[in-house]
């Protein structure tokens, strides 16, 4: 069976996404929990999965795969019928790029709005940049709803790979009380109804390890 070495669910939006691409296709899988930033044993237990010292990574007999989005990529390719990917080529193309573009992209509100889903929701000062992060994303959620919405409720109609790399963008909204435009809100509300994400929503809330560099914001 596929292992999936995971951080905290309250903190770990890198770990969700893996683990919402496998849980939301009904992917059997074993998830290992190591906990973030506690004491050298958890990270050469990290380390004894991956040399890259990070989570998530997937391992599947004897390869192993680190990063959200190479995992979903080994994961699209090695369960077709998920079809983590749209079957339309100029549609799959849009999802991998904007896949790409939420691995690489968002810095600013990545830093200023860190997931932490035990934090009271309430707003912060953004910065311009945030801000703009915000509207990019808002951008990008309501084009998708223009092309493909009615295929269905997500990004590319069905639950999809995209799905899974905003699916932490979510929470962070939520969290840190970030009004989301009307043509944007309805994926909002498909995500926080998918069970899967309830699943992890629930799992971390039940979480009691407290970091404390991620509860001054």
């Amino acid at each position: 069976m596929l292992k999936l070495v995971i951080g905290n669910k309250n903190y770990s939006s890198w770990s969700m996404r893996p683990w919402l691409a496998l849980r939301a296709n009904n992917i059997p899988f074993e998830e290992v929990f190591v906990p973030l930033y506690t004491d050298q044993a958890d990270k050469d237990r990290i380390l004894s999965f991956s040399e890259a010292g990070k989570v998530p990574t997937l391992i599947d007999g004897d390869l192993t795969v680190w990063d959200s989005l190479a995992i979903i990529e080994y994961l699209a390719e090695k369960f077709p019928e998920a079809k983590l990917w749209p079957a339309d080529r100029a549609a799959r193309a849009h999802a991998r790029a904007i896949s790409a573009e939420m691995h690489s992209g968002f810095v600013p509100l990545r830093s200023e709005c860190g997931m932490n889903l035990h934090r009271p929701i309430r707003a912060i000062a953004l910065s311009d940049d945030a801000r703009g992060n915000v509207a990019r994303i808002e951008e990008i959620w309501a084009d998708c709803h223009a092309r493909y919405g009615k295929q269905g409720p997500f990004l590319f109609g069905a639950f999809s790979a995209a799905d899974a790399m905003y699916a932490p963008v979510v929470h962070r909204f939520r969290t840190y009380a970030i009004p989301v435009k009307p043509e944007a809100k309805h994926y909002v509300d498909a995500m926080m109804a998918l069970p899967a994400f309830q699943e992890w929503t629930r799992d971390g809330l039940a979480e009691t390890l407290r970091i404390d560099r991620f509860e001054d914001a």
